[in-house]
């Protein structure tokens, strides 16, 4: 099949694009790294609809649990919770008493608002890990202001929320247009801590994950008590040839 010069110009021009606009690959760092908590309130809880609601909470507090495991700036902030949309779980403000929180009385995107614009700027990082409710609106506006300003933003798709699955898609690919990385909670674990002999180290870590990502602390439990346990049932000695 021949394709025509101009067909061949516009897939030319395609492949520039796309390879003009893509994002290199960041690590994240422990020393760079700012965690926001974005409108995760009890109030909006309500419109994250494309999520189980057990599932969804847990992640959300899960989320506010990683500047304890990685002990990096806390900013959080709420819009209008004197109104329906409501406070911060006292799950979430407990973790940090003394952390920012900014409490917006009108502005919609976050970074409209000068106190939190500052508190961002106050941490000195320039990699931000962030998530709210609900993601068209909270997540994205802000995560899209992060990036105009030159920031770089991983956006945890498990603890942000909204009303559908197609809204939830829509507002990640306009994210991901704009450079945000979109992550999940256990991807944001293992690039900041990169090595599990490294500070916090696996002590800290496994214990955590065990309580905020539990099917890692299964396989964690599982592994010590078939070592503790030392025995090797008829069957299980072909799956483990070769591992002495």
């Amino acid at each position: 099949m021949k394709l025509s010069t101009s067909a061949c110009f516009i897939g030319g021009a395609f492949a520039s694009f796309v390879s003009a606009d893509a994002v290199p690959w960041e690590r994240l760092s422990q020393n760079d790294s700012v965690l926001l908590i974005l409108d995760l309130q009890v109030g909006l809880y309500q419109l994250a609809r494309d999520f189980d609601a057990t599932l969804y909470h847990n992640n959300m507090i899960a989320h506010a649990a990683l500047g304890q495991l990685f002990d990096i700036p806390v900013v959080m902030t709420t819009s209008a919770q004197q109104g329906p949309n409501g406070p911060l779980p006292q799950l979430i403000t407990d973790m940090y008493p003394d952390a920012p929180l900014i409490q917006r009385q009108g502005e919609v995107n976050a970074w409209d608002n000068a106190e939190f614009r500052e508190a961002i700027r106050a941490t000195g990082k320039r990699q931000v890990i962030v998530a709210g409710i609900v993601t068209d609106v909270c997540t994205a506006f802000l995560a899209l202001s992060l990036r105009a300003e030159g920031y770089s933003v991983w956006a945890n798709v498990e603890a942000s929320g909204t009303t559908t699955g197609l809204i939830r898609d829509t507002a990640n690919a306009r994210m991901q247009a704009a450079g945000v990385q979109l992550v999940s909670l256990f991807s944001i674990v293992c690039d900041l801590m990169r090595d599990w002999r490294s500070p916090p180290g696996a002590a800290a870590v496994i214990p955590w994950l065990d309580k905020y990502f539990p099917v890692y602390g299964e396989l964690a439990r599982g592994h010590g008590a078939a070592v503790l346990n030392g025995t090797i049932i008829p069957g299980e000695d072909v799956l483990v040839e070769g591992l002495d």
